[in-house]
């Protein structure tokens, strides 16, 4: 028999045709029909799972089993496993017919035809042009590429290419468990009419509605969809909120894909015990960065953080929020954000933020292999209800560099070079300036014992100046005024020594370690503490070369710190403890603050403890004793017990260390936190969470709490599957500030996966 221009035959066993960039699997012998959704078992063994012989781009290649020709009609009909392929399309049938009169070439049984972007179209019956495009199809189920599957009762291809579909239905949802058994899908869009366009990737909808549970919710007019997983313009689903301070909140927005790397998001939200807001997201990727711009606005009234009382009846009132990060090249990068409110308490009215400060900042780095540089600012806008914006700084600018050099002088180790300045300025209170040169080397050896000796050498010249001094309420911060200067030198021994072995079926290692510290006296006192004012003895600092944080505060004098690190692993769990204390040669260290664990000759112990097992389990302790009378000054605790649908967790900090009230960075505190997930009947669970303070006044006589004072708890319930997420929340705040105001918020959410829903 004559084969006609551009076909070729095959025969034999049938090898398959690649089904070009095949992406979600569907089920079945066939598609089915709208109203079971896309329920369709696995189809037998494919040929077109099994490689090709290629075929060039105006040809089409077919394989089958067998193949029969009727003279009479000119008509060649293929039968068993028919594969037919052309560049990158392919389709598998259980016949094909080819009317070489008219040219229509018809596949029936277990149709599946696979498009060149991976889409693929499962049909009882399909009609295919001499140019291999599908036409008039029937029972039809298109699976997506990038996710979702989309059926049919009936569908036929337009003179553009389009696919015109009636009485569709589309989900994201698998419609069979892991065992393969058919499930009905949690959400599903069903519509009167879906056209479908290859050419631009796109499924658009005619008379949709939102089905969640069999339950038809809400129209979705204009809904459109993209096959390759990118964004679309259209409007997303509004959120329900109840709130003390608003009312009843109904919020929307509407997506705006302004280009490939472009999109703008533009949302309204309206209260019934306040005046609309509105906002909008900006969005933007740029060759060498990205950046955003968040924006709300609204005018309404405004109650006196201290009074209660009103002190407008409206007002502009708004926040601004802006980030990005440029690369310019491998070296050179700009990072920055700000962040601007228009008053302390809108955005926790608007249930926005729960922050209490707003830091704006830039960072310009350039990093290389032995070199850093950083030219920095910080600015900082205060939400404290009472805390005077005036005395909040203003560091501009704060530069950085360092210099690493290997073994420069021959004697082995790291010597790094530091050059670092600050300026520091206030409305109302103390500015500061500050520029220092350092220089710090590190040798570190293995002995032929095993141990593992470090020794550090520091010099550094700092040179400060300051006014306004006396403006700084706590007296130890301020320095002198004026110009100052003070020279920097520290030296450190530094040994460990581990030990390996077996223990309890698994393997242990035992660690002591000693390090012994000296430096000249120093002049902390003369010079303001900007940066090291929350010094506190832990674990993390016990043997750090200076146990303050910041620059500002060095410690002087000789001192010996020692301790032990031990960890024990066996299957499935894993332990380990730090146990360390300071001894301080001087008699009178002056620099600490008495309540800090390093204020005396003999410091506080300090240790931490985590217990491992699988993931199940997760126990970190944390703990500062004190060392005349082991009454406990630090204890905090974090655990996490369950999987990660059930699970619970606590936290726990208590701070006792008896401190001065002028010294405000380092009052005491103690505060519980809970939280829990208890997941059942598959795909729900219930959570609750809770913060309480727990700071009675015998801790803080500026508390007014009895010692158990819950600050916000949160309840709810929530429905996750593969594709789709909903749920209701309660949550109750216990505290007024200003127009804030305490009380119970309730809000609904729900998430559908492919549509881009929240």
């Amino acid at each position: 028999m004559a084969m006609p221009a551009g076909v070729q035959a095959q025969g034999g066993p049938p090898a398959a045709a690649e089904d070009a960039k095949s992406g979600t699997e569907a089920t079945g012998e066939n598609a089915g029909n709208e109203a079971d959704l896309l329920r369709t078992p696995s189809p037998p063994a494919d040929p077109a799972d099994m490689p090709a012989r290629p075929a060039s781009d105006d040809e089409i290649a077919f394989e089958t089993d067998t193949l029969a020709y009727d003279s009479t009609g000119d008509i060649v009909t293929a039968t068993g496993n028919v594969v037919l392929r052309s560049a990158d399309r392919s389709v598998r049938a259980d016949q094909v017919t080819w009317n070489r009169a008219t040219g229509q070439i018809v596949g029936s049984g277990n149709v599946r035809f696979v498009d060149e972007e991976g889409n693929q179209l499962y049909t009882s019956r399909i009609e295919l042009t001499d140019e291999f495009e599908a036409g008039a199809m029937e029972d039809l189920l298109l699976a997506l590429r990038e996710g979702g599957r989309l059926a049919a009762e009936a569908g036929a291809r337009g003179e553009d290419g389009t696919v015109v579909l009636t009485t569709a239905a589309y989900t994201a949802c698998a419609v069979s468990d892991a065992e393969g058994c058919p499930r009905n899908p949690s959400w599903r869009v069903t519509a009167d009419r879906v056209v479908y366009d290859p050419a631009d990737n796109r499924v658009r909808f005619t008379g949709a509605f939102l089905e969640i549970f069999g339950a038809r919710l809400l129209p979705l007019p204009g809904l459109s969809i993209r096959t390759d997983g990118k964004a679309v313009s259209g409007f997303l689903v509004p959120d329900l909120r109840v709130s003390e301070s608003n009312g009843v909140e109904v919020s929307g927005s509407y997506y705006w894909r302004l280009a490939e790397n472009q999109d703008l998001t533009l949302g309204a939200h309206v209260f019934t015990e306040a005046p609309p807001m509105a906002s909008a997201q900006w969005r933007h990727l740029m060759d060498n960065g990205a950046y955003q711009i968040t924006a709300y606005g609204t005018h309404s009234s405004r109650i006196s953080d201290i009074t209660g009382a009103a002190v407008s009846e409206s007002d502009p009132r708004g926040y601004l929020f802006a980030n990005g990060k440029f690369q310019f090249d491998p070296n050179w990068s700009l990072t920055g954000s700000i962040r601007l409110a228009s008053d302390r308490t809108f955005l926790r009215r608007y249930d926005i933020s729960r922050d209490d400060r707003l830091r704006s900042t830039f960072d310009l780095e350039r990093i290389d292999d032995s070199s850093y540089l950083s030219i920095a600012g910080w600015a900082t806008q205060t939400l404290r209800i009472g805390a005077p914006q005036g005395e909040v700084p203003v560091a501009l600018p704060v530069i950085d560099y360092r210099r690493r050099l290997a073994d420069p002088v021959g004697l082995g180790g790291t010597l790094e070079l530091q050059l670092n300045s600050l300026a520091i300025m206030r409305d109302e209170g103390q500015d500061t300036q500050r520029a220092f040169a350092g220089a710090r080397w590190d040798l570190k050896r293995i002995t032929g014992l095993g141990q593992v000796v470090t020794l550090t050498g520091m010099l550094r010249g700092d040179v400060y100046h300051s006014d306004e001094n006396a403006l700084t309420e706590t007296a130890v911060y301020r320095g002198n005024p004026g110009w100052k200067t003070r020279g920097i030198a520290v030296a450190a021994l530094d040994v460990e020594w581990p030990f390996v072995g077996e223990a309890f079926g698994g393997t242990q290692v035992f660690t002591p370690r000693v390090q012994f510290a000296v430096s000249p006296p120093i002049r902390n006192l003369a010079v303001p503490n900007e940066d090291s004012r929350a010094i506190d003895l832990e674990d993390s600092n016990l043997f750090a070369l200076n146990r303050f944080p910041g620059y500002d505060r060095v410690e002087d004098g000789a001192r010996l710190t020692y301790g032990f690190d031990w960890e024990l692993q066996i299957p499935d769990w894993r332990l380990r403890t730090t146990v360390g204390q300071s001894y301080r040669l001087d008699k009178d260290p002056g620099v600490f603050i008495d309540g800090t664990g390093l204020s005396e000759r003999v410091s506080d112990f300090v240790g931490r403890t985590e217990v491992r097992y699988r993931d199940f389990v997760s126990f970190t302790h944390r703990f500062r004793l004190d060392k005349d009378n082991l009454a406990v000054r630090r204890n905090e605790l974090d655990a996490t017990v369950g999987s990660k649908r059930t699970y619970a967790e606590i936290g726990y900090l208590r701070l006792d260390r008896d401190i001065a009230e002028e010294i405000e960075d380092l009052q005491d505190r103690e505060e519980l936190r809970l939280a829990t997930r208890i997941a059942f009947a598959r795909y729900w669970s219930i959570f609750g969470a809770g913060v309480f303070n727990l700071t009675d006044r015998q801790e803080d006589p500026t508390f007014t709490s009895d010692g158990f004072d819950p600050i916000r708890t949160r309840l709810g319930i929530a429905y996750e599957d593969d594709c789709l997420e909903l749920g209701v929340t309660w949550r109750r705040d216990y505290t007024d500030a200003g127009d804030a105001r305490r009380g119970d918020t309730f809000q609904f959410y729900f998430a559908l996966r492919n549509l881009g829903f929240r």
